[in-house]
């Protein structure tokens, strides 16, 4: 079952670091966003595959927004 993986922070993204197919480590940093001048790190939850990532460089989110899909 796959995970939506949200925003945690409304501003925008600064780096988007995995790509669908991508797998990934637990506490791997996938999205950093920019928010007040400040880098924040996305990081996942659980080891994965990347299925989707719904954002791209530049792009605003807001809090709650869905950003990345990862199936376990």
């Amino acid at each position: 079952m796959a995970t939506e993986i949200e925003a945690q922070i409304t501003g925008s993204v600064w780096k988007v670091l995995v790509a669908p197919g991508d797998e990934v480590e637990e506490e791997a940093t996938l999205i950093i966003f920019e928010s007040m001048k400040m880098e924040i790190p996305l990081e996942a939850e659980s080891a994965g595959k990347v299925l989707e990532v719904r954002v791209q460089e530049g792009q605003s989110v807001t809090e709650g927004d869905v950003v990345l899909v990862l199936e376990p």
